[in-house]
């Protein structure tokens, strides 16, 4: 049974980086941190990267109250037995029994979800999709994620590793992605995609002149979002025509979501979702032509409350049993 006082640890797992949280029953992140993760090297490697986070949240006073760890990672994941299938940020673990690892650790009950579905839960339990019954997620960050709650219940498929938007493909003669296929959306609107593009297009003759090279001390290689997006604020062409694509493409993707489901709402979250935000109008434009449902223009689409800590929250609410509940895996 919950009390009022009990805290849960959340654990958001990206593929630059590891955010750990104390949060409250109520969704209330009292302290977090936030460390880089290492993906490209053994399965070892990067545990130590998730329990340093760990560690350092444990440190607090307060941590003597945590009942459990939640955890969210990208990618395919078996919430029924703890195991990260495969995500394509998280080269360093196949099949890895991770819930199990972390319960081993700290010997405390451990649940594992896609980061996207504990996003989800924890923007509809708490967040911007609170009162609706039914909430469209969509997670921008390295990667695009996407999770459903459908009737008050995240539709998670039959084992877990349903809700991978991100990987639905839009072109088929669209770039190689490392899941495998081509042209999925998140080789077009993701962070790591924007970055990839403007170096591409810097590194076309004639192309240099640009603030997104100012910003990133002139080497195109150490070019990222960010310096794209404080670029197109100064009114850089090039980083102007980047983003403007990257909006065009994700309006394709999100008209055929729509057609699909018809959410009460869409709910913006993850690391770039304020730069996603800050390109709406031309995203609304653009469904006006992608979308056929006649009442598209009813469907909002918002900010996530908890902005990038969407996953964390949603991860410590995969500790509390009327959310994990909602799971139908």
């Amino acid at each position: 049974m919950t009390k009022s006082k009990d805290l849960f640890l959340g654990v958001d797992i990206g593929g630059t980086k590891v955010a750990a949280g104390l949060v409250t029953a109520s969704g209330k992140v009292l302290v977090s941190t936030r460390a880089a993760m290492v993906t490209q090297k053994s399965a070892s490697d990067g545990l130590r990267a998730v329990t340093r986070a760990i560690d350092s949240v444990l440190r607090d006073s307060r941590a003597s109250r945590v009942r459990a760890i939640g955890i969210s990672v990208p990618g395919w994941v078996d919430t029924s037995q703890g195991v990260l299938l495969s995500a394509t940020n998280l080269p360093c673990w196949r099949n890895f029994p991770l819930a199990q690892e972390i319960h081993q650790r700290y010997a405390k009950p451990t649940h594992l979800a896609n980061d996207a579905n504990a996003a989800a839960i924890a923007e509809a339990a708490w967040g911007a999709g609170a009162g609706y019954s039914n909430v469209f997620y969509i997670s921008m960050g390295t990667g695009i994620g996407t999770g459903m709650v459908l009737q008050h219940r995240v539709y998670a498929g039959r084992t877990g590793a349903a809700g991978e938007g991100g990987h639905m493909t839009i072109n088929l003669r669209g770039p190689l992605c490392a899941c495998g296929k081509r042209g999925c959306i998140e080789m077009y609107a993701s962070g790591t995609a924007i970055a990839r593009i403007a170096r591409e297009r810097l590194s076309r003759k004639g192309r240099r002149q640009s603030k997104i090279l100012e910003l990133a001390g002139k080497k195109i290689a150490d070019v990222r979002t960010e310096h794209v997006a404080e670029a197109a604020a100064a009114g850089d062409a090039i980083a102007l025509e980047v983003l403007g694509e990257a909006a065009d493409h994700f309006a394709i993707w999100l008209g055929s979501i729509i057609d699909l489901l018809e959410p009460e709402i869409i709910v913006i979250g993850g690391g770039i979702a304020h730069l996603i935000m800050s390109l709406l109008g031309r995203i609304r434009k653009g469904l006006q032509i992608w979308a056929v449902n006649p009442r598209w223009q009813q469907v909002p689409i918002v900010s996530a409350l908890y902005k990038s800590d969407s996953a964390l929250v949603g991860a410590a609410a995969l500790c509390l049993p009327r959310t994990r509940l909602w799971n139908s895996a």
